[in-house]
């Protein structure tokens, strides 16, 4: 939803909405200062003057099973474009493997409505996987990389993915239970991480989505 404010000669847009009119709703879901002066967040219009953690109260009773792990030892720019489209999947949680504090910044908050954990080491992160009984599938361009495209993903599973430019670490390739690689036709030998991770949040997402019928809110 969009506000257009129009001077002369200029025309923009302002996402979001302004002061909800009175009398405000009653509902407990809904945030006082929001509705007051205005809801600006990109969010769906379902949520709009909702608060946070009432948001995040929805989204937990349909995540679905997909996770994501990104390995974080190079403080990633991507890292934060990974975990926006994490929120877009509503995945059940992202997992930060290294230093606990990674670049947010591409997030654009997304991460408030989400569950994060942090593992220091991969070895930390996959005697959790083990505990979960979750399989780790690593995306990245190897020799020892299987097509994504004609791979049958697990319903349940946590996508690993490595820094930008270096890719997975040693560690965490050993750590998987398979890689595979997105399917490339130019000259170049690896694409960006946040686009290879939209690319294969989306793969398993046509193998166990309704993409169809898959209600918007």
């Amino acid at each position: 939803m969009f506000e257009s404010t129009v001077g002369p000669g200029e025309f923009y847009q302002v996402v979001g909405v302004g002061a909800h009119s009175k009398p405000w709703p009653t509902d407990n879901h809904f945030d006082p200062e929001l509705l007051e002066h205005g809801d600006r967040r990109n969010v769906l219009d379902k949520y709009r003057y909702w608060k946070i953690e009432a948001i995040v109260a929805d989204l937990d009773t349909k995540r679905n099973d997909l996770q994501i792990a990104i390995e974080n030892w190079q403080h990633d720019l991507n890292i934060g474009s990974v975990v926006r489209t994490a929120n877009a999947f509503n995945v059940s949680a992202v997992h930060i493997v290294g230093k606990r504090d990674w670049n947010k910044r591409g997030a654009m908050v997304t991460d408030r409505y989400l569950t994060v954990h942090h593992h220091a080491t991969i070895d930390e992160f996959k005697k959790w996987c083990d505990k979960e009984n979750l399989p780790i599938i690593g995306i990245d361009n190897l020799p020892i990389s299987k097509q994504l495209e004609s791979a049958t993903l697990p319903k349940k599973c946590v996508m690993l993915f490595g820094q930008e430019g270096a890719g997975m670490s040693d560690e965490g390739v050993a750590a998987c239970s398979v890689v595979l690689a997105i399917s490339q036709y130019g000259s170049t030998r690896s694409m960006n991480a946040s686009a290879a991770g939209a690319i294969a949040m989306y793969a398993w997402a046509m193998q166990h989505l309704n993409l169809i019928n898959h209600p918007k809110n």
